[in-house]
């Protein structure tokens, strides 16, 4: 395993910007997929927590071909019912109050940090400033890049954009000196748990501190949900385990089961700052993207999946600390539900991903050594002790040779 992986296939007209392993795929079905050679894998990634039904959904597909027959597109020039629909769903399980949608995890994180901007402008505040995270991850455009706490995704992009005091997380203290030392705070940006960063969550006691914080302050609380929500914890949103709610919420990825979709869910104190003319997209709540997120939502409740990424999550994390014990190397376990990291005590990279793919099986390492899976939430109990089955010799193989 201490072998560089080869290259993949070229691609010479599509720019170089991701490290991708030699495989292309072609078609799935529930939590397989099967390569343009024809070779299967047990996916244990969902498209980086991406498709919550898994691939070809039986109930999904047949939905998003009517949809496609009827309007895949209308501009926001006029009212889109299935806008409402879904908004009226996602107010409805967040107790918020009103969704501008968009495309993407980042277009809703940057739409955040304007609310934020435009909140503190209302209030007379002519910088405002926004407390973010040690190791965060919310976006690459360039003020979700200057939010991120990732000096190597930065790299070369520099003069980032001003307003932000970084915090280490779960340290309330650090917060409360945050907000001595910098009078412009109008807001705290998070994800509840961090997923780029290495799967580390956000404690409860730390996340009802910051709402108590927030509160008192007249700040936002703003909690990215964009890899960690829609079901993946085993409740809608991963910040429902600490008892509180949200100024502000981002959310992207599995909300339309690999149609690109994201959305900005605000509360009475955020519902109101923008206004006609204060931010748009042209995509963003087009009816394909809506249809695909109100049947989403709508299977995963008649489906029970949220039961199903509690349990399967406390199965596949007991799989595996069962399997690993005493293995030298293997420093924690992380996560909540179907987002769960292993963490190493070495970098493994792309070392363990090309291992894992050419036994079959689809993850990510992200934060150099921490292993992240994140299975569709229609996994099974049988494919999760396959994942076990897969991935662990892999690791004690690797943490032996390395």
């Amino acid at each position: 395993m201490t072998a560089a992986p080869a290259p993949s296939a070229p691609m010479p007209h599509v720019m170089n910007t991701y490290g991708r392993l030699p495989v292309a795929l072609s078609h799935g079905r529930g939590c397989r997929v099967w390569d343009t050679e024809g070779r299967e894998y047990l996916d244990a990634l969902a498209g980086i927590a991406v498709n919550t039904l898994g691939h070809a959904h039986p109930k999904l597909v047949p939905a998003l071909q009517d949809q496609i027959g009827k309007l895949i597109h209308s501009c926001n020039y006029y009212q889109v019912p299935l806008q409402e629909q879904l908004a009226a769903r996602l107010c409805e399980i967040s107790g918020l109050d009103s969704v501008f949608f968009c495309n993407s995890g980042l277009e809703a994180n940057e739409a955040a940090l304007k609310i934020a901007r435009k909140f503190g402008h209302d209030k007379g505040i002519e910088r405002p400033e926004i407390i973010v995270y040690e190791r965060a991850f919310h976006g690459r455009s360039i003020a979700t890049l200057s939010a991120t706490g990732n000096p190597k995704v930065q790299a070369g992009f520099g003069p980032l954009v001003e307003g932000f005091v970084r915090v280490p997380l779960n340290d309330l203290a650090a917060v409360e000196e945050a907000a001595r030392t910098n009078p412009n705070v109008v807001a705290v940006f998070l994800e509840t748990i961090q997923g780029e960063g290495g799967i580390n969550p956000a404690r409860s006691e730390y996340l009802q501190g910051l709402r108590r914080i927030c509160d008192e302050r007249d700040w936002l609380l703003m909690l990215d949900e964009v890899q960690c929500g829609l079901g993946r914890t085993g409740k809608w949103f991963a910040h429902q385990w600490a008892g509180i709610r949200p100024d502000v919420m981002p959310l992207a990825k599995g909300l339309g089961s690999g149609v690109p979709i994201g959305a900005v869910v605000a509360g009475p104190r955020a519902a109101k700052v923008l206004g006609p003319g204060n931010h748009g997209t042209t995509f963003g709540g087009n009816p394909l993207a809506m249809r695909a997120g109100v049947e989403t939502l709508r299977i995963m409740e008649e489906d029970g999946l949220l039961a199903n990424a509690h349990a399967m999550g406390e199965l596949l994390r007991a799989e595996l600390q069962r399997a690993l014990a005493g293995t030298a190397g293997v420093v924690e376990f992380r996560g909540q539900g179907l987002m769960l990291g292993i963490e190493l005590d070495r970098p493994c990279g792309v070392l363990i991903a090309r291992a894992a793919q050419e036994a079959g099986l689809l993850i990510s390492v992200t934060a150099d050594r921490v292993i992240r899976l994140l299975p569709p939430l229609v996994v099974t109990a049988d494919e999760v002790r396959e994942i076990v089955a897969r991935l662990v010799p892999l690791v004690q193989a690797f943490l032996a040779e390395a």
